[in-house]
């Protein structure tokens, strides 16, 4: 059985009733951009160091601390709802680029305000500038490519119309669930045909297992077993989850 995610809960969980990521994740995707794009704009056109310098430099450091907190709370999310598993992996990457982005980016205008109030030429800002521009381009390729794989678990399902897909069997009313013994279950223990038990109904979740927001695996563990105490463990009684299981019931365990 693979292992869950523990529940968490504190500061970045939930506020108000509500989920903190999805309501801090947008800080970051506007912050982290639009000071890359800046950093990378000052260092080439000097003459608006002077007056879009210290905004820049605000704006990175508003950006690495919303990047923080939007890894934070999204797997605090991610326990309760699912992992996204390429989702995770790129915000994972994401924060230290960022933070890194604003360390070598605060140290090069700091440096070049030195040298500027010298009347200098300094070769160390030069190569800093440089090395905080290429790092603005690497933070400006994540956002986008974390911001797109997290809106493709949240959304993509639903605008596909497959949130839901249709179960190889289906029955036609209550009365005529098939009955189904856990010998036949186990019989279904792999990633093309996959069955699992929940709460003492059978499900055939074959065609979840590639949609499912926190990765194939955690699918592929559940076959063939009773999913029963995995499945509460994760989810609980949230009501997308529950109802997603219900489209891939096939029979009641007997």
């Amino acid at each position: 059985m693979h292992q869950l995610l523990p529940l968490e809960s504190g500061l970045f969980d939930t506020i108000g009733g509500l989920p903190v990521h999805p309501l801090i994740v947008h800080a970051a995707i506007m912050l982290i951009p639009i000071s890359a794009v800046a950093l990378i704009v000052i260092y080439f056109v000097p003459t608006w160091r002077k007056p879009y310098g210290w905004l820049t430099m605000a704006a990175l450091a508003g950006g690495a601390f919303a990047a923080v907190i939007a890894k934070e709370s999204g797997e605090a999310l991610a326990a309760r709802v699912g992992l996204p598993v390429e989702h995770q992996q790129l915000a994972s990457i994401l924060v230290p680029v960022m933070v890194v982005t604003f360390v070598v980016g605060a140290v090069w205008f700091w440096l070049q305000r030195r040298a500027a109030l010298a009347g200098v030429k300094s070769v160390a800002a030069t190569i800093t500038g440089a090395a905080a521009s290429l790092l603005a381009v690497a933070a400006l390729v994540l956002v986008v490519l974390v911001g797109h794989t997290g809106a493709t678990a949240v959304w993509a399902s639903q605008v596909s119309g497959s949130a839901s897909p249709t179960p190889t069997l289906t029955p036609t009313s209550t009365a005529s669930v098939a009955r189904i013994t856990m010998a036949q279950v186990q019989q279904h223990a792999s990633a093309t045909s996959c069955w699992t038990v929940v709460d003492g109904k059978v499900y055939d979740v074959t065609n979840w297992i590639n949609q499912h927001p926190g990765g194939p695996q955690r699918i592929i563990g559940l076959c063939g077993t009773d999913g029963t105490a995995a499945f509460h463990g994760q989810h609980g009684s949230q009501s997308q989850p529950n109802k997603t299981l219900a489209g891939f019931q096939i029979g009641t365990l007997g």
